[in-house]
């Protein structure tokens, strides 16, 4: 004789623990899987924390820029570094083309810089291309 829909509700009632014992119902798995998860979330805590970039440890900041004549630009920008930097100026004229690029070595620590550039012609701006640590490989 088959089993009506009540008769199969009362079944599944009745096994119910049974399956739910058999398939690890315990604190076992909370368990695991909050260990997990704290796991990963303090890895990933240490990485981020543990980020400096790809620019390495060295930052800048332009300040001022003026272009007082066709054979000179001059800025003034703020570097930070740890162990002394080396950076590239570039002046672009209102083209944005190149007309003019130095080097300059700042000293560690926070210091602000005043650099002019010689240029080819009139400048419109001048620019910090990169400011990378002193020994570092191009």
């Amino acid at each position: 004789m088959s089993a009506t829909p009540e008769d199969d509700a009362v079944n599944t009632a009745d096994t119910a623990p049974a399956l739910r014992k058999r398939h690890g119902n315990g604190p076992v798995f909370f368990v695991v899987g909050t260990l997990f998860a704290v796991a990963v979330t303090f890895g990933w805590g240490l990485s981020v924390m543990n980020y400096t970039g790809l620019g390495g440890g060295v930052f800048h900041q332009v300040v001022t820029v003026s272009a007082p004549s066709a054979d000179e630009a001059r800025i003034s920008f703020e570097v930070n570094s740890r162990d002394g930097a080396e950076c590239l100026l570039r002046a672009l004229d209102s083209q944005m083309v190149e007309v003019g690029t130095t080097r300059v070595e700042v000293e560690s620590g926070n210091r602000m810089v005043e650099a002019s550039v010689e240029t080819v012609r009139q400048a419109s701006t001048v620019e910090v291309a990169s400011c990378r640590e002193q020994g570092s490989q191009d």
